[in-house]
């Protein structure tokens, strides 16, 4: 906890005041809550350490600090400490091929992250409407195809009541894109045919 906080201090969450130590502590509690040991709860603190703080030299300070076990974890859950990085949608590829081949105890990590971002997009939904999409660099029907894949990546392979509430939320948030969309498609209708001139008397 207190090496996750040193690393994260001066990180916020996206498009928000929001310290980012409070997603850690939430994933971590979300994977204890679902029955992840001492090891996993570790991981879900440092998830993000690598990618977001330090490549491998953080890396190998999660080795030296918490072992092999934890290390494996969070590196499943790194979509990539390259630099520059790869292109949005060649990490999002890469980190649903991971997910898919990662054993539970990874998995549980992983969707608990998920299922943490989606709650906050889902709050912040509520709070803000559609000007939410507007704190993330990718598309809403992008990142809400990146949360679906993540599902079928895992399919019948976990079980978990995270599951669920992931499912449930993503189909709400796919819901308020597609009405999102019938709003814009019947501006757009009123528009085209507010520039058609009157007919002739």
């Amino acid at each position: 906890m207190t090496y996750a906080f040193h690393l994260h201090q001066h990180q916020l969450r996206k498009g928000s005041s929001v310290p980012y130590i409070s997603h850690l502590m939430s994933v971590a509690a979300l994977v204890l809550e679902d029955g992840g040991n001492e090891d996993a709860a570790i991981a879900a603190l440092l998830h993000d350490a690598i990618e977001d703080q330090g490549g491998n030299a953080t890396r190998n300070e999660i080795r030296k600090q918490f072992g092999d076990a934890v290390l494996r974890i969070v590196d499943a859950c790194t979509e990539s400490d390259e630099t520059p990085k790869p292109s949005w949608k060649e990490r999002k590829l890469r980190a649903i091929a991971q997910l898919q081949q990662a054993e539970p105890a990874i998995q549980r990590v992983i969707l608990a992250d998920k299922l943490h971002n989606l709650r906050c997009i889902w709050t912040d939904w509520q709070r803000q409407g559609d000007r939410v999409w507007q704190r993330f660099n990718a598309s809403p029907a992008d990142i809400l195809w990146f949360y679906r894949a993540c599902l079928d990546a895992v399919g019948d392979r976990f079980s978990s009541p995270m599951l669920i509430e992931l499912r449930t939320l993503l189909t709400n948030l796919e819901n308020s894109l597609d009405n999102l969309r019938g709003c814009l498609k019947s501006i757009a209708c009123n528009v085209k045919h507010s520039e058609i001139p009157p007919s002739p008397p």
